[in-house]
Formats: structure tokens, C-alpha cells, sequence
């Protein structure tokens, strides 16, 4: 071999040699460990980028059962679109279909996803519709009790913009998986309308959420999600119709305008799995069952969340409004302590709440009191979690600590007012979401 083919030769190993280890990096940086379909795929705006940013939730809302009325048809022949809040912006996009309660495949043959013109509106910002596709194919079949997740699109998402999430499918699936208390306005159009960007069709108005269960996005702005984990308290039931004014969309903007002004603390997103009427230990009826437990959906909606880096957990307060007989707080207590145990096996760390009064409720007693007074003894014992937020000495009326103060009362004694829910934002400590879980509890 003459020393110049030596050189070629040489040359070539390292070309391949570059080439390979180029391919195994971006197969490590785009693989973040969820579940579901691939998320390198075409969308009809070109190839989402491989390796930009991390992916971090955006926007989740927790299938909570199956809707009233859908169970012979479903959607069949309307376009669904779904108006969703970004907790945080990013460069790509990608959504999760659920069809947790469906008793047959659901088929959707055309998705899409595009940044809202305004807030609450069905018509999409110029330019920026964008077609979904799964595995490549613009049609996707959804088995009974499954979910999907599409693959990647770029588009830019605005933090605290409204996306609009559209779905068609042309035949009966069945019954609806749904989200009830979205809070949010979203709407419906006759026949295939998904890449429609006036919103002009769209004229029934619905406040479900349905089949679209989470988007995630490819962000430079956070390092990893925060999941807030809880019932209607979390699920903001009794905050203002379409003003994002949950407790966790007021904490989301508090920790990004911390980050901004300069203060040490983790880039986060926040992201929420209420479900009013949730409870730790019971579920509903069916099979799976109507408004799962949390123990029962903590995996799906926690574990399986996309770059999960803490959970705040903020149930037990139907475990004991909704028990016909006397609680049991150590049962209470050592469900919280279960879910506790699965996210540290996760590395998770766990921030909990204690349970705020309900005086004046219609199920009040003075026995339900002392339940709820002793699971709050061992939350605040350090026992139970990492950290805690203490939803009940921030709300409670000073002059009568079984109630909610006034002016957090949103008038039923239980869920709280608008200024309530930033009253829980505002005293959750930011610092506490700093660190990791711990080996030991």
C-alpha cells in the first residue's frame, strides 16, 4: 500500500468514525424517555430539529372519564379543537391522544396543532398551523384504554400562549375520554375543519377538554417539569372561566419571573393533573374507573409526565368529605406515603400540601375536622414529605381556623376565590423546588 492510499484509508475511518459517533449523539439527546410513538417524524412544516433544547410539559389536563352522551357516536364527523395554556414556550411541539374510556378503537385521520390569535379564540395565528402526524402517517388508530403521542413538529410556541388542538375523526368510537372542569372554553365544527385557520366553523362551544391529554414542547426556556398532582382545588374549579387563574398558572408565572429577575432556582415548567373529586385511595365506577384514584393514576400522570423533576401532591381532602363513615387519617396518610415512595423510586422530588378547612360546607362535621386536622399534624411532622406548602395556615380565617378566610372563600366553603388561588401560589417557596429526591425519607 503506497503511503498516499494509506492516507485515504485513514481518512476515511475518521469520516466514518465522526459520522457514527454524530449519530449516536443525536439518538441519545432526543431520547427522553416517554412513552409512546416516535417524535422525529415529518410534520408539514419539515423535520422537527433532533437535538434542540429539552423536552419539558407545557400543558397537561388528566383523563377523567367518560363523557355523557358520547357513547354510541363519540366525535364522529366534527373537528374537535381543543384551546390549551403554555406554561412555558419551545421551538417544537408534540401532543398526547387518550382514549382511556373508549370501549373500541378511536381513529382520528387528521390532526393539528397552531398558536391561537388570541386568547380563547378558535382562529390560529398566521402561519403557524401545522399538521400532526404519528409514526409518519397522518392517521392514527387509538385502541380502547390506550393513548398516543404524535410525532414532533416545529413551531414556535409563545410562553403563555393559548395552542389549539384539533382533532377529526370520521367514524363512532364510542365514548369520549375527557377532561370536565377544563375552565376554558374549546369548540367543535361540523366535518373535517382541522387545518381551518379563521375559526369561522367553529361555533359550538364546549368547557371539555377532550381526547388531548398533554403537549409538550422542545424548550431553551426550562430544564425539567413540575407536576402539580391534587383534585378540584388543583383542577381550579371555581377559578375565572378562560383566565388562567389556577393556582398553578399564578405559581408557573411567579417562578418564571423569579428565574428572570435573577434568582437562583431551577428553569421549570408547571403542569396540572387535578381532578375534581379525586381522592387518594378511592376511584369511581367502571372499568377503568370514572375519576381514578391517586394511587391508581399517579404512574400515568406523574411517572409517565415528560422530564418530571417534582410533583406537588395536594390530596385528601375527599378521601374524607366523600367517605359515608369516619375516615381513617393513618390510611389517608399512608396512601400519600405510597405516592411518595413511587416518585422517589423515580428521582422525584416531593413537595406536599396540607388540607385546607372546609367549615361551612355541607359536609362538614366536627368528626371530618378531626380527620383532617391529623393528617395535617403528621404532614407538617416532616414525615409524610420532602417539603411542605401549607395551603391551610395561608387560607384559614385567624379568627377561626375551621374555614376558609372571606376573601379566599370562593362562597361553597371548600374551593377557593380567585385571590384564594394566588394566595396558594404566592406562599408556595420557590426554593423548595431546588435539589433532588432523597435516597432515604
Amino acid at each position: 500500500m503506497t503511503r498516499r492510499h494509506g492516507y485515504a484509508l485513514l481518512s476515511a475511518i475518521i469520516a466514518l468514525i465522526v459520522g457514527l459517533s454524530a449519530a449516536i449523539y443525536v439518538g441519545i439527546a432526543a431520547d427522553d424517555g416517554s412513552t409512546g410513538t416516535s417524535t422525529t417524524a415529518l410534520g408539514n412544516a419539515g423535520a422537527a430539529p433532533a437535538s434542540t433544547g429539552i423536552w419539558v410539559g407545557a400543558w397537561s389536563a388528566s383523563p377523567a372519564g367518560a363523557e355523557p352522551g358520547t357513547e354510541t357516536t363519540g366525535m364522529a364527523g366534527r373537528s374537535v379543537r381543543n384551546v390549551v395554556h403554555m406554561s412555558v414556550g419551545g421551538t417544537s411541539a408534540r401532543i398526547t391522544l387518550s382514549n382511556l374510556y373508549g370501549q373500541s378503537a378511536l381513529t382520528i385521520t387528521h390532526a393539528s396543532i397552531a398558536v391561537a390569535a388570541a386568547s380563547g379564540t378558535a382562529a390560529a395565528t398566521a402561519d403557524t398551523m401545522r399538521r400532526l402526524t404519528f409514526d409518519g402517517n397522518t392517521t392514527v388508530v387509538v385502541p380502547a384504554g390506550r393513548q398516543v403521542l404524535s410525532d414532533a413538529v416545529r413551531i414556535v410556541v409563545p410562553q403563555g400562549s393559548d395552542l389549539l388542538v384539533t382533532t377529526y375523526s370520521p367514524t363512532a368510537s364510542g365514548p369520549v375520554t375527557y377532561h370536565p372542569r377544563a375552565r376554558q372554553i374549546s369548540y367543535v365544527a361540523q366535518g373535517d375543519l382541522t387545518e381551518d385557520v379563521t375559526g369561522a366553523a367553529y361555533t359550538e362551544q364546549t368547557p371539555f377538554w377532550r381526547y388531548v391529554t398533554a403537549v409538550d414542547v422542545l424548550s431553551h426556556d426550562a430544564d425539567g417539569t413540575v407536576v402539580a398532582f391534587g383534585d378540584s382545588l388543583t383542577d381550579g374549579i371555581t377559578s375565572t372561566l378562560g383566565a388562567n387563574h389556577r393556582w398553578t398558572d399564578v405559581l408557573s408565572q411567579r417562578l418564571r419571573t423569579a428565574v428572570e429577575s435573577g434568582r437562583d432556582l431551577p428553569r421549570y415548567s408547571v403542569v396540572n393533573q387535578g381532578i375534581s373529586g379525586n381522592q387518594v385511595l378511592a376511584g369511581g365506577l367502571g372499568r377503568p374507573a370514572d375519576n381514578q384514584s391517586g394511587l391508581d393514576r399517579f404512574s400515568r400522570d406523574v411517572l409517565s409526565r415528560t422530564n418530571v423533576k417534582v410533583v406537588i401532591v395536594d390530596l385528601g381532602v375527599n378521601d374524607i368529605l366523600r367517605n359515608p363513615r369516619v375516615a381513617d387519617p393513618d390510611r389517608i396518610v399512608a396512601g400519600l406515603r405510597t405516592l411518595v415512595r413511587q416518585a422517589h423510586a423515580h428521582g422525584i422530588k416531593v413537595v406536599g400540601a396540607t388540607l385546607m378547612p372546609f367549615q361551612g360546607h355541607r359536609g362538614y362535621s366536627q368528626a371530618r375536622e378531626a380527620v383532617r386536622e391529623q393528617v395535617n399534624a403528621e404532614i407538617r411532622s416532616g414525615r409524610v414529605y420532602d417539603a411542605v406548602v401549607d395551603f391551610d395556615k395561608a387560607l384559614r380565617d385567624p379568627y377561626n381556623p375551621r374555614k376558609l378566610r372571606a376573601d379566599y372563600d370562593s362562597g361553597d366553603h371548600l374551593h377557593p376565590s380567585d385571590k384564594g388561588y394566588a394566595r396558594m401560589a404566592g406562599v408556595f417557596d420557590l426554593k423548595d423546588l431546588k435539589g433532588s429526591a432523597p435516597a432515604e425519607l
